[in-house]
């Protein structure tokens, strides 16, 4: 209704400016020259009346699982609501595994958040929906990196804001590698290797988030990427073989089942708690990492490559909901976007800044940030593809029935190739 109301308005206004034109074509005096000058001055001075008069609420939907997250983003809420008295901002977290559900039944029930932090994988699906306001020209992102902001773009226009970027490397117990008299694999024939002399009664040697649905995929990925293949090709000879490493570190004991059922989170707790040698984890686990497993010995490495050296470009974007309070929204993501409010929210994350200008030394003299940092080199990214959903749907049921032996890995590669060339219409 907002959309047509809006249509309706364009249209009339289209028509009184070509009347207004035609009647002004006779003559061009002193005087009207002077008095489109007025216009301009006025529309002008009206339009950045406009832009401080933001005001009422807005509400923010996340899907952080991680405490010290939720608690970052409500901290930044808490400061820019009391520092100014005409937006009240409030958040509300939905379970990642329910966050594109909700946001499509609340897109078609008229029943949206006014700001979402989302996956930078999502963003372009989404914004083909038409349920994301254009941003172009409403904010500057001249300084961001390109990858990021290519993550919201669509069809050359802005549809959201990076938050931050973040990659994936390989963590390590050091004592455990110590123990088993093994060397940081570097390779997937080394990896095999290390995990199964690291593996006990107790201890895995290795694992990931293998959940069937993005957190897995984005895990699995890096695997298809460091045989040459794209995110495309899992029936080819680079898919199958990486879908075969997966299935050779599960069937010698080496990689835990389990996987199928933990979030990264819950990957990250059970290498804290010991009962994980190796796993593959992300940037934002650090600052975790660190508060709850001080006297843990560990340390981050490359991910055991097949070819080439392969991570995965996670991060999440802002996305302001076309119709809700724009104005209130994108003045929040002024705020929060702001170096100061940044830097706390990257830091207090272990997350990399989508801003170049703010990123430069930002980690500067910590070695496990700067080997994500020099990883960002090797990060792919998902998509960016309106599809991606369902592409990334197609992958992760591959994998999962690989993992539990409900499919081979060429039977799984097929049946996900027909699915993928079916979304892309080959």
């Amino acid at each position: 209704m907002r959309r047509l109301v809006a249509l309706l308005m364009t249209a009339c206004l289209v028509g009184t400016m070509l009347v207004g034109c035609g009647q002004k074509e006779e003559a061009t005096s002193k005087s009207d020259v002077q008095t489109k000058e007025e216009v301009v001055e006025k529309t002008e001075s009206e339009e950045t009346a406009s832009a401080t008069t933001a005001s009422g609420e807005v509400t923010i939907w996340y899907y952080w699982e991680t405490e010290g997250h939720q608690k970052a983003l409500d901290h930044i809420i808490q400061e820019f609501n009391s520092s100014q008295s005409d937006v009240t901002v409030e958040a509300k977290y939905v379970p990642f595994a329910d966050f594109k559900k909700q946001l499509s039944i609340g897109a078609s029930a008229a029943e949206l958040p006014d700001l979402v932090i989302l996956d930078n994988p999502d963003h372009a699906s989404y914004a083909a929906m038409g349920i994301f306001a254009d941003l172009t020209g409403r904010f500057d992102v001249s300084t961001y990196y390109e990858g990021p902001v290519n993550s919201c773009t669509l069809d050359g226009k802005l549809y959201g804001v990076p938050f931050g970027s973040n990659c994936l490397l390989l963590y390590y117990n050091e004592d455990m590698l110590k123990e088993a008299g093994c060397e940081v694999p570097t390779t997937w024939e080394e990896l095999q290797q290390v995990a199964e002399a690291c593996t006990t009664s107790t201890v895995s040697g290795f694992a990931h988030c293998s959940l069937q649905n993005e957190e897995g995929t984005f895990n699995f990925l890096p695997w298809v990427w460091s045989t040459g293949a794209t995110s495309y090709e899992i029936n080819s000879e680079g898919g199958i073989k990486a879908l075969t490493a997966v299935k050779n570190l599960v069937d010698s004991g080496a990689m835990t089942k389990e996987a199928i059922n933990w979030t990264q989170g819950d990957t990250m707790h059970q290498f804290i708690a010991g009962n994980l040698a190796m796993m593959i984890n992300g940037t934002w686990q650090v600052p975790t990492m660190r508060a709850e497993a001080p006297d843990l010995h560990w340390n981050v490495a490359p991910i055991p490559m097949d070819a080439t050296q392969a991570s995965g470009l996670g991060g999440e974007n802002y996305a302001v909901i076309a119709g809700g309070n724009e104005e209130g929204a994108i003045k929040f993501l002024e705020y929060a976007t702001s170096e100061e409010t940044c830097l706390y929210m990257m830091n207090a994350m272990g997350y990399i800044s989508s801003n170049s200008t703010i990123a430069e030394g930002q980690f500067e003299g910590d070695p496990v940030y700067e080997a994500f940092v020099e990883e960002m080199q090797y990060a792919n990214a998902r998509g960016p593809l309106p599809e991606w959903p369902e592409v990334s749907d197609a992958i992760s049921l591959a994998f999962n029935e690989v993992m539990t032996g409900a499919a081979t890995p060429e039977a799984a590669a097929e049946k996900a190739q027909t699915t993928i060339d079916g979304i892309l219409g080959k």
